[in-house]
């Protein structure tokens, strides 16, 4: 458990220990404890992703598609037929708009669904595979664009982006624009689109822990309401797409670079959603010594 909190948080090992002794071994509380103190080098609970597999992306008119394929090993996932397999699935996952149910019952290739496909894919293999999620977002007017990191393939990698643009201007510039914003988001990968669409949970959440930490500062409620406020201001800044910085030119906000190419192309353009999907993300894969 310190082991996994070590890689979790960057925090130094006795530090990791001491947290999970104060916390009973809950390791949630743990992370809370190490942030409180300062001790945490991650922000965020990244969580160890240990899963293999790939991200298929697929685009349409106005529309894009992501499905997330899982297996035992990357061995497979590197595989050709794994890998058309995937980039089928993204294709069907379009006209299932991103419902896993209704994907799996979807004809493939020779007449069988992709469900049944997969079995005989597992049965060739000799290793479990799972379509674990898909995803689909559409605009009209606007594009849907898409960036794939790690490429293993053509639209087929262990980061997968769509991001829906809504706006009548020039299709290719809004495409450009998009495939930056795909881009961004798959480098640092935002807790949502702007702070309204953060849970309330989220922000009562990270609300108590710079709270904690300013008051350890010992100065008084008011000053401390306010260093909260300037707290809350960086945490949205920092987790948030339109706040956040561009990575593509690391100083101008993610919203403002949307309002300088509306106006080089004499449109409003708005950000309608994006989704982000990792391979393996929040799963916790045994691993084996051998």
């Amino acid at each position: 458990m310190v082991k996994d909190l070590r890689d979790k948080t960057g925090a130094g090992m006795m530090d990791c220990k001491s947290a999970l002794a104060e916390t009973n071994g809950d390791m949630d509380q743990a992370i809370d404890w190490l942030r409180k103190k300062g001790l945490s080098k991650a922000a965020k609970k990244a969580g160890r992703v240990a899963a293999e597999g790939l991200v298929g992306v697929a685009l349409g008119t106005g529309t894009g598609a992501l499905v997330e394929v899982n297996a035992e090993t990357d061995f497979v996932a590197r595989n050709d037929q794994f890998k058309d397999f995937v980039k089928s699935a993204a294709q069907l996952g379009l006209e299932a708009d991103g419902d896993v149910e209704k994907l799996l019952n979807k004809k493939m290739g020779n007449n069988d669904t992709v469900d049944a496909t997969l079995k005989e894919l597992v049965a060739k293999i000799g290793e479990n595979m799972s379509v674990r999620r898909a995803t689909a977002l559409a605009v009209n007017p606007g594009v849907v664009a898409s960036y794939v990191h790690n490429a293993s393939g053509p639209e087929l990698g262990k980061i997968g982006v769509l991001v829906a643009l809504k706006s009548s201007g020039n299709t290719d510039k809004l495409m450009a624009l998009g495939k930056q914003i795909a881009m961004h988001i798959a480098a640092a990968n935002p807790l949502a689109l702007t702070s309204a669409h953060l849970s309330k949970e989220v922000i009562e959440h990270e609300r108590s822990i710079q709270a904690d930490i300013a008051r350890q500062s010992g100065k008084p409620e008011n000053v401390i309401e306010k260093m909260l406020e300037g707290r809350m201001r960086k945490f949205y800044e920092e987790s948030v797409l339109m706040n956040q910085v561009f990575v593509i030119d690391g100083e101008t906000p993610v919203a403002k670079v949307v309002e300088k190419v509306s106006k080089e192309i004499g449109a409003p353009i708005e950000v309608e959603g994006f989704v982000r999907y990792q391979v393996g993300e929040g799963i916790e894969k045994v691993t084996t010594d051998f």
